[in-house]
């Protein structure tokens, strides 16, 4: 079973002067990095991060790996980097990073879990290995924490228990089966977390609905178009302080649409506006609107409205 050990390594952060990530190719290679015994496979690991030591030289650069990692923290105290920003931790949780992705640790903290690390080989074999690209929390950021509740720590943990039981058996030919049947239903679970906390924080993402309708307003109303083009989502996430995958995935909850849908609502509402209070001609009109060609203006006002544009202003006089 996963103990919950009290003994904690001290990880201390020095003043990073090369920026240069440190790249890691192979399970064992973190293995040998963080100071731990060698896996006991070597495409997957669940690791113990009480026992990890990292050394303080090693601090100094971030790091990109080429493999999956799903973390799952229990104490109160320390946050992951991730990309620009942290992952908030303090509360526990969950966290998800795929290969490629730039991690840094924040070496003053404890950092009390576990982590299972999974190389892209495992899974390569099995639809796993198309269906975890569906799983929009791998590319979430900053502050965007799966927040367990005690009952769904107790499942997760059960999983990971199961795993953990799996690797410490004799490898026969059914283990990766199994450890692939194990992590296929983690990440569903996960899944479903999160659907849950995006209701359980209704309240909070209303006021970030609300928000981001002031933000598309104002962009619209300044006509910031005419100099930045379309608003993005990836602009818009960021004035959220919020990943474009997290943001698209909480707005398809709360109200059915993603971002770009909702981008694309307000662009036509404000298209509307132009159409029947100016006399602003079409290729007018969708230069106002941040557009580089009418034809691609046309295109969508038609799909969202089945009228073009000048159909629209005609129908409307």
């Amino acid at each position: 079973m996963l103990s919950f050990k009290p003994k904690i390594q001290y990880i201390y952060v020095m003043e990073k002067k090369d920026n240069t990530p440190l790249k890691i190719s192979s399970i064992s290679e973190m293995h040998n990095l963080l100071q731990l015994p060698k896996p006991l496979h070597p495409l997957v690991s669940l690791v113990d991060n009480t026992e990890m030591s990292i050394n303080k030289e090693m601090l100094k650069k971030s790091f990109l790996m080429n493999f999956y990692k799903i973390s799952y923290k229990f104490s109160e105290n320390g946050k992951m980097g991730y990309g620009q920003g942290y992952y908030d931790f303090n509360e526990g949780g969950m966290m998800f990073t795929s290969p490629g992705q730039i991690l840094s640790t924040d070496g003053n903290k404890e950092y009390c879990g576990y982590t299972l690390l999974v190389h892209p080989d495992f899974i390569r074999s099995y639809p796993l290995a198309k269906s975890i690209k569906k799983f929009g929390f791998f590319s979430y950021d900053t502050n965007e924490a799966l927040h367990l509740s005690d009952q769904e720590k107790g499942i997760i943990t059960g999983l990971l228990n199961n795993i953990k039981s799996e690797l410490n058996t004799a490898i026969d030919e059914v283990s990766q089966d199994v450890i692939v049947s194990y992590l296929e239903v983690l990440l569903n679970y996960s899944n479903r977390f999160y659907r849950r906390q995006f209701l359980t924080r209704k309240s909070v993402n209303s006021d970030l609905l609300s928000k981001m309708e002031i933000i598309l307003d104002d962009y619209f109303n300044r006509e910031e178009t005419l100099n930045k083009g379309l608003p993005t989502v990836e602009f818009l996430a960021s004035e959220l302080n919020l990943s474009p995958h997290y943001l698209s995935d909480m707005l398809r909850n709360l109200t059915g649409q993603n971002a770009q849908q909702h981008i694309h609502e307000k662009l036509i509402e404000k298209a509307k506006e132009y159409l029947t209070a100016t006399s602003f001609s079409v290729s007018e009109v969708a230069y106002a609107l941040g557009f580089e060609h009418p034809q691609s203006f046309n295109k969508l006002f038609k799909k969202k409205t089945d009228l073009t544009p000048l159909n629209y202003r005609q129908s409307f006089n």
